[in-house]
């Protein structure tokens, strides 16, 4: 075991916001490395494996599935997004996405002023474009 402060399962979910559960399944699945075992066989994690789980959470709200985070984490915290074309052209991508979906959203915020200011809610048509906008299982996923 390395000479830095190691935290429990207890502790690293504690401070990554992530559930027990949740941390040993990205283990499983290979988007976290194994854990560091103590003497007594307890998972133990270093400061940088709480890093990675705070970048997993980011991606998570970018929308991105758990597996085409792989490659980001698997990059070191001194890598330059320049030297990886793939990751950085997946990065605008999901950066164009979003912008789209807050767009769509402020055509819903315009459209309820709207109705406030009217105190109707007779739309003489509906400019409200859908095609970007989340539903609520997509909300839930994207943001939770």
């Amino acid at each position: 075991m390395s000479g830095h402060m190691m935290f429990s399962i207890h502790e690293t979910s504690e401070r990554s916001g992530l559930s027990k559960d949740t941390i040993r399944y990205y283990e499983k699945i290979g988007l976290l490395p194994r854990a560091e075992r103590k003497a007594s066989r307890h998972r133990v994690y270093s400061e940088q494996d709480i890093q990675t789980m705070s970048l997993i959470t980011c991606l998570k709200k970018t929308g991105m599935s758990l597996e085409e985070m792989k490659p980001f984490l698997h990059m070191s915290l001194e890598s330059n997004l320049d030297d990886f074309p793939d990751e950085r052209e997946m990065l605008i991508n999901y950066q164009q996405k979003v912008k789209a979906q807050i767009t769509s959203l402020q055509q819903v915020i315009d459209f309820i002023d709207d109705k406030l200011a009217q105190r109707s809610m007779f739309p003489e048509k509906c400019e409200i474009n859908d095609e970007h906008l989340l539903t609520g299982l997509e909300k839930k996923n994207t943001f939770s």
